[in-house]
């Protein structure tokens, strides 16, 4: 990944949504007030026309920059960024609008020596840039606990390879043992082009300058210090620090106390325009959002747009970090939805209730999946399947303080079986997005029929809670992560190993 530009002022919005009905303003003056949000009425005016219109706008972003992305820090997620915001800016009377600004330190090069002989190297992004020298000390057991360190003397540059724990704690565990930068290799072929610490801080310790390297040269460099041979690394990087920002509406109608929160991530990788991960469910919300404009709420709905997704669930994880133990604990429910139009897709339920994968959210977890399961069945007459909460996505910083989590999807890279092919027709033994973090997963990379049904769904869960939580248990206030008892993997913190 290379990151070319900061980011850009928020100017005017050229594009516009559509307003499928009266404004609320002709209303008000009619003197006819909203009905309150019901799920037909709200699906109902639901239209795959704008998800695909709303798609060729998210590809025009990405395709009218030389990144050919909407990877953060590029022209191309300022521009989505710039969007959102406009668009629900267009309802003041009935949504607060902010930007939720943070810094990334974003790799942009590198270069490494090692006893004067040049190696390809890359900046990794989130560690400072510097220059640093020293010798290189092998860090075993993949360097995630503070005992592996127990060789790094002051002044050396770890050498660990990738794997088991995110390198941001690998990272600060070697600074704290007195190292000044390190090296981190792959654990698959090919080099860390792009690759991050992913965490922006972690409570280990404090972060030095980071080169990533490739397998094979990772490899051969421990083999020479582990005969005994010392092994001087000179190296510099380069970062640059952007702003990016999460976009957060919520209705200004409805019980602040008592929250439906609804959220997907903005941005794409480096490899092309990301319109189904995550312009899909980008899309989906703002349609939902856009339609509930028609409607009265009984609890606030909030929406949030995450930035940085994709270098480790950074805009979530910050939001999180933030949030006041108060605040939180007005959130009842946060959703997630993150691919909505994969090509070969199944209906991806999250395993709320621990039934299918062996580990349940928060209490309320369960409950969202029952509702998720129960629309699908009975309002939609679909079939759905079960996936684990992986940590792959947004909803692992929220699972992780003990907020009630859910969601749906597509599916990613993983295979279709031959008993979902059953179920939802397409290709068994091929992936449900052969585009996956790829430059083919532009517009032509959408099923819409499976597109509209899992925005239909999210206005369901939208306008299901926007009305009551009597589904839910009884609200608890203060539970966070001494309650939480999700696995690393489901809270997102093994992400990008």
């Amino acid at each position: 990944m290379r990151f070319f530009s900061s980011l850009v002022a928020f100017g005017a919005i050229t594009t516009v949504a559509a307003v499928p009905t009266a404004s609320i303003e002709e209303r008000a003056e009619s003197g006819k007030a909203l009905p309150l949000v019901q799920s037909n009425q709200l699906r109902r005016i639901l239209y795959r026309s704008e998800l695909l219109k709303k798609a060729k706008i998210l590809e025009g972003f990405a395709y009218s920059t030389p990144q050919r992305n909407r990877l953060i820090g590029t022209p191309g997620h300022n521009s989505t960024i710039n969007w959102i915001k406009g668009i629900i800016e267009s309802f003041p009377d009935y949504y607060t609008v902010s930007l939720q600004p943070f810094d990334l330190a974003l790799g942009v090069s590198a270069n490494l020596t090692n006893n004067g002989v040049a190696m390809e190297a890359f900046a990794v992004g989130l560690a400072p840039g510097g220059h640093v020298t020293g010798p290189l000390t092998y860090v075993p057991n993949l360097g995630c606990a503070a005992a592996d360190f127990a060789a790094v003397k002051k002044g050396d540059i770890i050498l660990v390879g990738r794997g088991n724990c995110q390198s941001g704690v690998k990272d600060a565990l070697g600074s704290t043992a007195g190292a000044v930068g390190m090296l981190v290799y792959n654990n698959v072929p090919g080099n860390l082009d792009g690759y991050s610490l992913q965490r922006i801080s972690t409570p280990e310790g404090t972060y030095v300058p980071a080169g990533g390297i490739s397998q094979a040269d990772g490899e051969a460099l421990v083999k020479r210090v582990q005969a005994g041979e010392v092994v001087t690394a000179d190296l510099s990087t380069t970062v640059s620090v952007a702003t990016t920002y999460n976009v957060i509406a919520e209705t200004k109608a409805g019980d602040h106390n008592n929250v439906i929160f609804m959220s997907g991530h903005s941005d794409s990788v480096a490899a092309g325009p990301g319109i189904n991960d995550n312009g899909s469910g980008t899309i989906s919300l703002l349609e939902v959002a856009i339609a509930l404009t028609n409607f009265s709420v009984k609890n606030a709905v909030r929406f949030a747009w995450w930035a940085a997704e994709e270098e480790g669930l950074l805009g979530a994880s910050y939001y999180v970090s933030k949030a006041a133990q108060t605040e939180l604990d007005k959130i009842r429910l946060m959703l997630d939805f993150d691919m909505m139009a994969s090509p070969n897709y199944a209906y991806q339920i999250y395993d709320g209730d621990g039934s299918s994968f062996n580990e349940s959210g928060p209490p309320g977890s369960a409950e969202a999946e029952h509702e998720f399961e129960r629309y699908f069945k009975v309002e939609a007459g679909l079939n759905f399947t079960s996936i684990e909460f992986d940590g792959r996505s947004d909803y692992g910083p929220f699972l992780s303080a003990g907020v009630a989590t859910g969601g749906i999807a597509c599916g990613a890279e993983g295979i279709k079986t031959a008993a979902e092919a059953e179920l939802f027709g397409g290709q068994a033994g091929v992936a449900y997005d052969v585009c996956y973090h790829s430059a083919c997963d532009n517009y032509e990379n959408l099923n819409v029929g499976a597109w509209i049904q899992m925005t239909k769904a999210i206005a369901h869960m939208t306008a299901t809670f926007a009305r009551s939580f009597e589904l839910l248990p009884p609200k608890k206030v203060g539970r966070r992560e001494a309650e939480a008892s999700v696995s690393d993997k489901a809270a997102g913190k093994l992400w990008g190993i």
